[in-house]
């Protein structure tokens, strides 16, 4: 379970997060929406202790993750993968090894016998076969990039899963691609996930429920329906500024 209580966060004059409250069940996906610049990424890395608050509690399994040292940090990170908004690969290392770099046992990161076994199933799970393994960042798409990204995140076998805009910059049929993906890593493998997104339509896709950061705070944290239905008029004006709210018809 991930728990942020009255978080604050600032850089210099300017104030990110202003009392943020924000919860994730276990076995859930949180889609965290938004205007651009309101914070969302700044939130999703408080949860693995990237960034520190000013001032709150942010706890993941009941530990409070700005007060762990270094190699308890270390060790909760191992359960946690974070997939970055642009895939952030390495493009001098071909897939297999840029997956490989996920798998967090350090153990099981050097045995070659298990990296062999662990990176094809990663990419199985994302819909990638054996062969993209000997290629290189420069020769994938866009939208395959980014399931080698979420490969990478799922190597060491996470509990939980952060996604920074994992659609972003990618096509209506890639971006549905990424959705199913984080819809059913979340049923075969149990993954608790929070997906920092632009993509209105998919968050309604995938979300178990959907949370609105506005003005640096929480405003609502519903599921789909009371959320599409919600008459506050900060999440009107933000479903009818992004997308016609009848195109989220169930």
């Amino acid at each position: 379970m991930i728990t942020l209580s009255k978080v604050h966060k600032r850089f210099g004059d300017q104030v990110v997060l202003n009392g943020v409250d924000f919860e994730v069940q276990e076995g859930e996906t949180v889609a965290l929406l938004g205007p651009s610049g309101s914070g969302k990424s700044v939130l999703l890395k408080h949860i693995n202790g990237l960034l520190r608050p000013d001032s709150g509690s942010v706890q993941v399994d009941g530990l409070e993750v700005p007060a762990l040292k270094r190699q308890d940090l270390a060790e909760l990170r191992t359960r946690i993968g974070y997939v970055f908004q642009n895939g952030a690969l390495f493009d001098s290392m071909d897939v297999f090894e840029n997956v490989r770099l996920g798998i967090s046992d350090e153990a099981k990161y050097r045995d070659q016998s298990y990296a062999d076994q662990r990176v094809p199933e990663c990419l199985r799970l994302v819909n990638l076969s054996p062969d993209t393994m000997k290629k290189f960042p420069a020769q994938l798409s866009g939208g395959m990039r980014k399931r080698v990204g979420i490969a990478r995140a799922i190597a060491g076998s996470p509990k939980y899963l952060l996604y920074d805009e994992p659609t972003s910059g990618l096509d209506p049929v890639n971006a549905d691609v990424i959705d199913d993906l984080v819809k059913r890593l979340e049923a075969e493998l149990g993954i608790t996930s929070v997906m920092v997104t632009h993509d209105v339509r998919g968050a309604f896709r995938v979300a178990d429920r959907l949370a609105l950061l506005y003005d640096s705070r929480i405003v609502l944290q519903v599921p789909p329906q009371a959320f599409r239905e919600s008459a506050d008029p900060r999440v009107r004006g933000f479903l009818e500024r992004d997308f016609d709210s009848t195109s989220f018809a169930a």
